[in-house]
């Protein structure tokens, strides 16, 4: 399950690649954002912040600045994403890529059959997340008309 801190991100990146499809994309503030994602500006600040770090948006001082999407949203990770700010993946340590940690309880990990399981549902879940990008959410109403046929 993503966190409330995630979902605070995605929220915040749909609202900024919004602005950036726009013929003149503007820098938004933080109470823009907030305004428009209906999101707390106190948790915002937070995020934002993580995700300049990351490379994804930039911040433009000043009374015309706020944020801006720097990189495209099909080639923002939704995975990458989700690392940055809920962390690894994995629904077990011994599966994560990123952060490998070898289960306290396990005695061989070849033999488990716990990490079995989990390594063939986490793996389809891997090809699925893996694909999609800030770009797939953006246009995700006419993804999902086309899907469920709404």
């Amino acid at each position: 399950m993503i966190t409330q801190k995630m979902k605070y991100a995605l929220k915040a990146m749909l609202v900024l690649g919004d602005e950036a499809a726009q013929p003149a994309p503007e820098a938004l503030t933080i109470e823009k954002i907030a305004r428009r994602s209906d999101t707390p500006k106190r948790f915002l600040e937070q995020i934002l912040l993580e995700l300049r770090n990351a490379g994804m948006v930039s911040s433009i001082r000043g009374r015309s600045g706020g944020y801006l999407l720097i990189k495209r949203p099909s080639d923002i990770s939704i995975s990458e994403l989700l690392r940055l700010i809920d962390g690894p993946i994995a629904p077990l340590p011994c599966l994560s890529r990123r952060a490998y940690q070898r289960c306290e309880d396990c005695r061989d990990e070849a033999s488990c059959r716990i990490r079995k399981v989990f390594a063939e549902i986490f793996w389809s879940y891997l090809i699925l997340i893996e694909s999609l990008t800030l770009e797939d959410m953006l246009r995700s109403e006419q993804v999902a008309e086309q899907v469920i046929g709404a």
